[in-house]
């Protein structure tokens, strides 16, 4: 079993999409884990505005979940996936660019920024991860969800431990996360044949997370 795993985790066809996809998902991790600070703590919400505001944040991933699939059929899966980092990464640097002293607008316009990019690339980076490895189905699945729930781990104790109030520890996970993802991201844009028909996926995409 530890082989399997090992030759899984070589394969860059496998970890370039998971470990992407797995830093970003470490994003939305490390907001539940810093949200309260900022909008209780700095920014005066209640324990229940404080819940509305996760509410919502489902809505826009469950809608970029539910356009991704439909974006990757006319755009091809790899170019919605890079497109999705984009907006996250914007989402993070917006968020830096008013951590020092952030309000309600530009908080939320910032986080829902970020998650409605890593609402894109979640479900078709996880295709394009476990795509090739039908057989190993099972395998590739647990090794993705042991990244993702990794990346979430490190996210989450980065926005404790840094020195910095948590809209700023926010903003700098938001925005390493996704610069990172991008990086990892970019040889398997580049490995993509430009023949290759915008849907020829033929895979079905969860648009869960």
């Amino acid at each position: 079993m530890a082989a399997a795993y090992g030759r899984l985790a070589g394969d860059p066809r496998f970890l370039l999409p998971a470990l992407a996809v797995s830093l970003d998902i470490g994003g939305l991790y490390s907001f539940f884990a810093a949200a309260p600070g900022v909008l209780m703590n700095e920014l005066g919400l209640t324990a229940f505005q404080l819940g509305l505001s996760f509410a919502t944040t489902v809505l826009i991933v469950f809608l970029a979940g539910f356009l991704a699939p439909r974006l990757a059929h006319r755009w091809s899966q790899r170019a919605i996936s890079m497109v999705g980092l984009l907006i996250a990464l914007a989402g993070g640097a917006a968020m830096f660019a008013f951590a020092a002293v952030p309000t309600l607008v530009t908080f939320t316009l910032a986080i829902a920024l970020y998650l409605f990019g890593m609402g894109l690339i979640n479900p078709l980076g996880t295709a394009i991860a476990l795509n090739p490895f039908g057989r190993q189905a099972g395998l590739a699945s647990a090794l993705l969800g042991f990244m993702q729930m990794g990346c979430a781990a490190i996210g989450a104790s980065f926005v404790s431990a840094l020195p910095f109030p948590s809209s700023v520890s926010l903003a700098v996970v938001l925005t390493t996360g996704p610069a990172l993802a991008l990086l990892i991201f970019l040889p398997v844009v580049l490995r993509q044949p430009r023949a290759e028909p915008s849907g020829s996926s033929g895979v079905p995409v969860s648009t869960g997370g």
